[in-house]
C-alpha cells in the first residue's frame, strides 16, 4: 500500500474565497475586500483613497501611493464579499465532505473576524464562536481541520495605518492573534499551516505594505519569518501534539536547454522557493541570499534574538501548493504562459488547461522528491487541482472526467513518490473541493470543486450545491486509500 493507513485525504480552501458574510458579527475589512471581479482578459483590481480623497483603482499587486487607504466602492462588485456563503452553509458542505469521505479539511481563519483591526486587545467573540461551530461540524464526522492562520490578506486597519508588514509590530499583533486562537481551539485543531504560499507574498493586497521595492519587500518578509516562529514556539507550547508546518508553493522549474546558462538560470530559479524553505525549515537565510542582499544594498533591520528565534522556530512539515512546472532559460524570446502567481516559459512538451497553466503530473513527483531530499521534513500537498468551465447538463448532472483524469493522474505521482522515492507524504488536500471565487481572476466560472455552487462571477444565483461526476470518483479514492484511481 502505498500511503500511510493515517492519510489525510479531503480539500481545501480559504476564508476570502468562501466565507462571504462581509462586516457581519463584527467582522473588520481586510486587504482583501478592496478586490474587485475580473476575467481572464481583464485584470482583478484593488481600490483605494489617497490622501488628497481620490478613489482610484489599480491591478491586484502593484504599489499604491504613501498614505492611502483601501477603500470599498458601493458601486463596483467585490467577491469576497459574498464567496460562497460557506458563512451562512457551512453545515451543508461539511455534511458533504463527510459524504466524500474526507479525513482533513484544509481551512483558513479570517484574521478580521477574531480582531476586527488586527491589535485589539480582546478578541471579537462572535468570530471566535463561528469557527468553534466549523470546527465542532468537522469533528462530528471525523473530519480533522487543518488551520491556515494568514491566507493573502491582512485585517485593513494595519495596511492603512501600519504599512502592514513592514512594522515590526505587527509581529506582536499577529501573536497575540494565534495565542489566542491555539488556546480556543487546542482540542479542536491539532494541524496548522502559518501563511500561504509565503514565497508569493509581496505588495499592498497580500501583506500591506504601499511600495513593492525590494527593501520594504524583503523587511516585511523578515518579520512574517519572526512572526511564522513566534506561532511554531506557541502551537509547540500551548499544544504540545500539534503539528505546525509552513506553506509555499512550490512549480519545479526544467532547464530549456543543455546550455550551461540555462542550467544555471534554473538553479537560480530554484532558489527562489528553496530560500524560504531554507529559513523555515532550516531556521537562518542561506548564504546564496545574502549575497543577494549584498549586491542589491537591501539591509534588514534585525534585532538581538531574531536569528535564534528563527533557529527556534522551524515547522514541523512542508505545507505546499502543486499547480504547474515552469521552464527557465536565458532566452527571453520564447512564448510565456500564465501560472499560480507566475507567469512561466513555455514547455512544448506539456498541455495547458484553459486558463494556460502547464499540466504536469510528473512534476509532483519531482517536487515531492526534491523537497524530501533537501528538508527531510514530512510532506502536505495542501492545494492541487484543474480550474475549468464545468457545464451543468440539462439532468442537472456534471460531467467532468477531465478533473478525475487531471486529479487521477497527479496521485499516481504522488503514489510513486512514496512507494519509488520514500516520500514521507502526510496528506492531500486538492483545492477549491467545493467550487469558490478564483483568487487570480475573481471569477467563479474558473471551477475547481468536486461541489458544483450556482453562483456567478457577479453574485448571482440560487446557492445551489449539485454533486459533480468527480463527487462520487474521489469518494471512492478515499475510500481505498488512493488504491482505486
Amino acid at each position: 500500500m502505498a500511503f500511510r493507513s493515517d492519510f489525510l485525504w479531503g480539500g481545501a480552501t480559504a476564508a476570502n474565497q468562501i466565507e462571504g458574510a462581509y462586516q457581519v458579527d463584527g467582522r473588520g475589512l481586510t486587504t482583501m475586500d478592496t478586490l474587485t471581479v475580473g476575467d481572464a482578459h481583464h485584470p482583478r483590481q484593488i481600490t483605494y483613497q489617497t490622501a488628497d480623497g481620490r478613489v482610484l483603482k489599480d491591478e491586484r499587486l502593484a504599489a499604491v501611493p504613501e498614505g492611502a487607504r483601501g477603500y470599498v466602492d458601493p458601486e463596483d462588485f467585490y467577491p469576497s464579499h459574498i464567496g460562497i456563503d460557506f458563512y451562512n452553509r457551512y453545515q451543508e458542505d461539511i455534511k458533504l465532505f463527510a459524504e466524500m469521505g474526507f479525513k482533513a479539511y484544509r481551512m483558513s481563519l479570517a484574521w478580521s473576524r477574531i480582531f476586527p483591526n488586527g491589535n485589539e486587545s480582546e478578541p471579537n467573540e462572535a468570530g471566535l464562536a463561528f469557527y468553534d461551530n466549523v470546527f465542532d461540524e468537522c469533528l462530528k464526522y471525523g473530519i480533522k481541520p487543518v488551520v491556515t492562520l494568514c491566507h493573502f490578506d491582512i485585517p485593513l486597519y494595519l495596511a492603512d495605518n501600519f504599512n502592514g508588514w513592514e512594522s515590526r509590530q505587527v509581529i506582536d499583533f499577529f501573536a497575540h492573534y494565534c495565542e489566542t486562537v491555539f488556546t480556543r481551539y487546542k482540542d479542536k485543531v491539532h494541524y496548522w499551516l502559518t501563511f500561504n504560499e509565503i514565497n508569493v507574498l509581496r505588495s499592498w493586497l497580500q501583506i500591506g505594505i504601499h511600495q513593492n521595492d525590494d527593501q520594504t519587500k524583503f523587511q516585511a518578509l523578515h518579520h512574517i519569518f519572526l512572526a511564522s516562529a513566534k506561532a511554531v514556539e506557541l502551537c509547540h507550547r500551548l499544544i504540545p501534539e500539534a503539528k505546525i508546518g509552513n506553506m509555499v508553493m512550490y512549480a519545479p522549474s526544467y532547464a530549456m536547454t543543455a546550455k550551461p546558462e540555462d542550467v544555471l538560470e534554473n538553479l537560480l530559479y530554484k532558489r527562489q522557493v528553496e530560500f524560504y524553505l531554507d529559513v523555515q525549515v532550516k531556521g537562518y537565510y542561506p548564504a546564496y541570499k545574502l549575497k543577494e542582499f549584498e549586491r542589491l544594498s537591501i539591509q534588514l533591520e534585525m534585532k538581538e534574538g531574531d536569528l535564534d528565534l528563527l533557529k527556534a522556530g522551524t515547522v514541523d512539515f512542508i505545507g505546499f501548493s502543486y499547480y504547474m512546472s515552469t521552464m527557465s532559460t536565458t532566452d527571453t524570446s520564447i512564448p510565456k504562459t500564465p501560472g499560480n502567481n507566475v507567469l512561466s516559459y513555455k514547455n512544448p512538451n506539456l498541455a495547458v488547461s484553459e486558463w494556460g497553466w502547464t499540466v504536469d503530473p510528473l512534476g509532483l513527483r519531482i517536487a515531492l522528491s526534491e523537497m524530501y531530499d533537501r528538508y527531510h521534513v514530512p510532506l502536505f500537498i495542501v492545494e492541487n487541482g484543474l480550474g475549468a468551465v464545468d457545464k451543468l447538463e440539462d439532468d442537472g448532472t456534471i460531467k467532468d472526467d477531465y478533473r478525475i483524469d487531471y486529479l487521477r493522474e497527479h496521485i499516481q505521482a504522488m503514489k510513486d513518490a512514496v512507494d519509488l522515492d520514500g516520500v514521507d507524504l502526510i496528506g492531500y488536500t486538492p483545492w477549491g473541493c467545493i467550487d469558490l471565487v478564483a483568487w487570480s481572476t475573481g471569477e467563479m466560472k474558473k471551477r475547481y470543486g468536486f461541489i458544483y455552487v450556482d453562483v456567478d462571477d457577479r453574485g448571482q444565483g440560487t446557492f445551489k450545491r449539485i454533486k459533480k461526476k468527480s463527487f462520487s470518483w474521489y469518494r471512492e479514492v478515499i475510500r481505498t486509500n488512493g488504491e482505486t484511481i
